[in-house]
């Protein structure tokens, strides 16, 4: 994976040197190369820019080779014609078919999966976007059009940003990558209060917006850019009966997976997988060793041995109640291969605390993203530089705690019933599962919008401040309501009428807990930091579209003998041939880390020394006597909740620190600040913003 920036001067053109009088060529080329320079641990191996005729457009990449690895590979790509061209974050697959197929009207460079960009652009358009397979975020000029042009795959798997300085549109693949030209970031207090960052294309800073999954933006004429969609979830009429059979639907979501998985052991370096005790991961390093017996290579690997396939693994330690090595390296025993541990001492995860906070750009109140972070570190130590994942499968099949229930809010009308009741048992939905949050007190009509099956409880759970008390009069109070309308009438209309609530329960974790959690936090952000390219096979559209389509029934299935609910019944079944019979009947683990710390110890340490009285007071947004209380009763009385509250305002004031953010003030108080941007910053209009 790859770092990139762009710019496009609004309003711009021949004018454009004319926006700003201290601007010129030199400076504008001298903040890209600043801008990738921050996210250099994403493109340690080549770097590049290119600016139009009169600097109105700026494309900037910091390369990291994994498919083609000489310079022709380098970018921004550019046609014969010097009129388009680009910058591809990410895997592109297929990529060889489309270089067959157009090969007779452009003229390819190189051997790089992502110049197809220019390629399909030429021939498509803009409706080139929807023939890309893999994980990207990409950004596109086409000097004839004037058309400024960015997308971002289907899960949001690689992050895209914008804002707006001085009157230039800015796009980057960190938000990081804005300081260098003026922007100066301030916290949007509503936006942290409401936890909207999590599930709204608003970022906990002022005017800083991302795409979101599956959308592009484009611009003409330098004009400021629209945001379109051009590919979503969708899931059949919960009344329509499903015409195969359980076993058709086993073989072909086998086959689907299978092909996923190997279209990404396909790399110029070498490749190994994470291996956790879960199904999803022991899934993927099962059919990758399968593969490599039918003779496909694992990456720069052509030996066909499967004892050179690595596997890696976190180790909290057993007396955590989280660490999963043990099983772990049963699974690795059972395949023939090696697993290499990290061991993740509390000197461990305190060491990169900051660190990982800086890279995913992601304030989680978890220590699993220094696990991730760690983990990284040792497969990078190893000459690994792709990494396949197990990331999407739950929120495809119906692994977590919080969507059980879901399942049995109605009937599923697309499968044939099961000759049994299921027990009114809440004891069947909690065994061995994390817990799931109380509901949320909202107005009977959002229940109605979301047919009871909202997971808004458990994004509500992410953190709890201790807000200053001027903070909490600019929030919304019904926080439910704005997250259910945040999806759009037609998508309300789906989950009211059509579809099942386990696939609306599904919709809304892949939008909200998936994209800006779990791809960022412990997913692409802390792999970037030591040059990992991570890829999840079970987040190919391909493989997702069918998923999608399988009745909610096969997805969970209740066993009356054991009486217990079994997650994921379907994927068990279709990855039967490559995982161990432990595997296949253990409930699912959520990955999360420790979260008893004592008093003395090295986390607290760090925490203690982010948490002084004047760097809380610079937030400007948090109660320094509530947030000591938690302090003291996170570490020294274990009470969990006041530990996640301690840590992640120390998450934020490392943002704080790092991003030098403006200190938040009462827009009403009486010294009357300016409620306004930074001079020299024209924000983006907030969707429903308030003062």
């Amino acid at each position: 994976m790859c770092g990139l920036t762009a710019l496009l001067a609004l309003n711009g053109g021949s004018e454009c040197l004319q926006c700003d009088s201290n601007q010129d060529p030199q400076a504008l080329e001298r903040q890209m190369d600043e801008s990738l320079e921050l996210v250099k641990h994403r493109g340690p191996d080549a770097r590049g820019q290119w600016f139009s005729p009169d600097y109105s457009v700026g494309l900037g990449h910091a390369r990291f080779s994994i498919i083609d690895l000489s310079p022709a590979g380098n970018q921004p790509f550019h046609d014969d014609e010097d009129t388009v061209h680009a910058v591809v974050n990410g895997e592109l697959y297929d990529y060889e078919k489309y270089k067959a197929e157009l090969g007779n009207e452009y003229e390819f460079k190189s051997n790089s999966d992502c110049e197809i960009v220019i390629a399909l652009y030429r021939h498509y358009g803009i409706s080139f976007v929807s023939k890309l397979r893999g994980e990207f975020a990409l950004v596109l000029w086409d000097a004839k059009r004037k058309l400024f042009f960015a997308a971002r795959d289907r899960y949001g798997i690689k992050s895209l940003y914008y804002t707006v300085v001085n009157n230039k549109l800015l796009v980057a693949t960190e938000m990081k990558s804005f300081l260098p030209f003026g922007w100066q970031p301030e916290w949007d207090n509503g936006n942290i209060l409401e936890k909207g960052w999590l599930w709204n294309d608003q970022m906990y800073f002022k005017g800083v917006r991302r795409l979101e999954p599956g959308q592009y933006m484009v611009s003409l004429d330098y004009k400021p850019p629209e945001v379109k969609t051009y590919w979503d979830l969708d899931y059949p009429d919960k009344k329509t009966l499903v015409p195969k059979t359980e076993e058709e639907i086993v073989l072909k979501l086998r086959e689907l997976l299978l092909e996923s998985v190997k279209l990404r052991l396909r790399a110029d370096v070498e490749v190994g997988i994470y291996l956790s005790g879960g199904l999803d991961s022991s899934a993927i390093a099962g059919m990758t060793a399968h593969l490599i017996k039918q003779g496909e290579l694992l990456g720069s690997d052509s030996s066909g041995d499967i004892s050179k396939m690595s596997c890696y693994t976190i180790r909290f330690g057993k007396h955590t109640g989280v660490d999963e090595s043990d099983i772990a390296q049963r699974t690795a025993d059972w395949i023939g291969v090696d697993l290499h541990p990290v061991t993740m001492t509390e000197d461990e995860i305190a060491a990169r605390f900051e660190d990982t906070v800086w890279y995913t750009e992601t304030p989680i109140p978890d220590v699993n993203g220094m696990g991730r972070v760690a983990v990284g570190e040792l497969a990078h130590s190893h000459g690994k530089k792709v990494i396949l994942t197990g990331e999407g499968s739950d929120e495809h099949f119906g692994g977590y705690p919080d969507m059980l229930s879901k399942m049995f809010i109605e009937p599923d009308l697309s499968w044939p019933p099961p000759p049994f009741e299921v027990p009114d048992d809440v004891k069947i939905f909690e065994a061995g599962r994390e817990a799931i949050p109380l509901p949320v007190n909202s107005p009977a009509s959002t229940k109605r919008m979301l047919n009871n099956s909202s997971v808004f409880a458990r994004v509500n759970s992410f953190y709890n401040l201790p807000f200053a008390s001027w903070a909490t009069r600019y929030a919304i109070k019904d926080l439910e309501t704005a997250f259910a309308e945040r999806f759009g009438a037609q998508t309300i209309s789906n989950i009211t009428e059509k579809w099942h609530p386990l696939h609306s329960a599904s919709y809304q974790w892949i939008k909200s807990i998936l994209v800006n959690y779990i791809l960022r936090y412990i997913g692409d952000g802390a792999d970037m930091a030591h040059q990992i390219e991570t890829r999840p096979p079970f987040l190919d559209h391909h493989v997702t579209e069918f998923a999608n389509q399988i009745p909610p029934s096969l997805k969970i299935r209740y066993d009356p003998v054991r009486k217990v609910l079994r997650e994921k019944y379907i994927l068990r079944e279709a990855m039967r041939p490559f995982v161990t019979d432990e595997i296949m009947n253990r409930t699912k683990q959520a990955y999360l880390g420790p979260s008893q710390y004592r008093e003395d110890g090295a986390l607290y340490k760090v925490v203690k020394k982010l948490l002084t009285k004047e760097n809380v007071k610079r937030l400007g947004f948090v109660d320094w006597d509530q947030l000591q209380d938690n302090l003291v009763k996170g570490f020294r009385e274990g009470d969990q909740r006041a530990f996640r509250i301690s840590l992640f305002v120390a998450q934020l004031v490392v943002l704080s620190q790092r991003f030098g953010v403006k200190t938040a003030t009462d827009p009403l108080g009486s010294d009357r600040p300016e409620f306004s941007h930074n001079a020299g910053t024209t924000a983006m209009p907030r969707m429903g913003s308030r003062l």
